[in-house]
């Protein structure tokens, strides 16, 4: 907060590669994101979407001030008794524009020992930069023991992006937050209960009504 004034948040009905294309960041913001999963597109075809995903990532890399950073929150699925790998797909589109991997985090999603079956007892958070390094003082711990409450079923955990949040703001110098896929808002929510502005873009204007509304403070 700010004098007892909320920060902004604003949300953009839209297709999210088109806004980046057409909307440069300002040096101030921070992207933290998770990508739409094969089970939201209509087509439902893995090797399509597998493609649609890296390409995704590769235009929110390209997007993000070199002097920030940018962190994905991505949950393995299985298909077909096959695990897709995201955390994989994401460095896949990093090493393509050439942005380096600054951290890999593991969120647990279920006790360990727990079996799991569609969805893995896991999330990803991976955080990458073009020019910025994660200075040793500052380490966080590589495996987080709880992904906390989710706002929606498709939602990032409380927790989770609290402290991705945090790491942008605090390392990263991040001071607005972006998410391009913000589903019902809660990357948003959160930057907003941190102190910062977010921007958000969702194509699905249910949701990105419900992300305008969110107040988790």
């Amino acid at each position: 907060m700010n004098g007892g004034i909320a920060p902004a948040r604003v949300v953009h009905d839209g297709d999210a590669l088109a806004w980046l294309a057409g909307n440069p960041l300002p040096a101030d913001c921070g992207v933290l994101t998770s990508l739409p999963d094969v089970a939201e597109f209509r087509h439902r075809d893995v090797d399509r979407w597998r493609a649609w995903f890296v390409h995704a990532a590769e235009q929110v890399l390209r997007a993000t001030p070199r002097e920030r950073a940018t962190v994905f929150y991505q949950t393995d699925v299985k298909r077909d008794g096959r695990w897709i790998d995201k955390a994989f797909l994401v460095q896949t589109a990093a090493a393509a524009v050439g942005v380096p991997l600054v951290w890999h985090k593991v969120v647990c999603r279920a006790p360990a020992g727990q079996a799991t079956f569609a969805r893995p007892g896991y999330a990803h958070l991976l955080a990458f930069a073009a020019e910025l390094r994660d200075p040793i003082e500052r380490a966080t711990a590589d495996v987080l023991p709880e992904l906390g409450a989710m706002t929606w079923p498709r939602a990032m955990g409380l927790a989770a992006t609290e402290a991705a949040v945090r790491w942008l703001r605090d390392v990263a110098g991040a001071r607005t937050i972006v998410d391009p896929f913000c589903g019902q808002g809660t990357a948003l929510a959160i930057a907003n209960r941190l102190g910062l502005a977010a921007v958000g873009v969702e194509l699905n204007p249910g949701r990105a009504q419900k992300a305008r509304e969110l107040d988790l403070s």
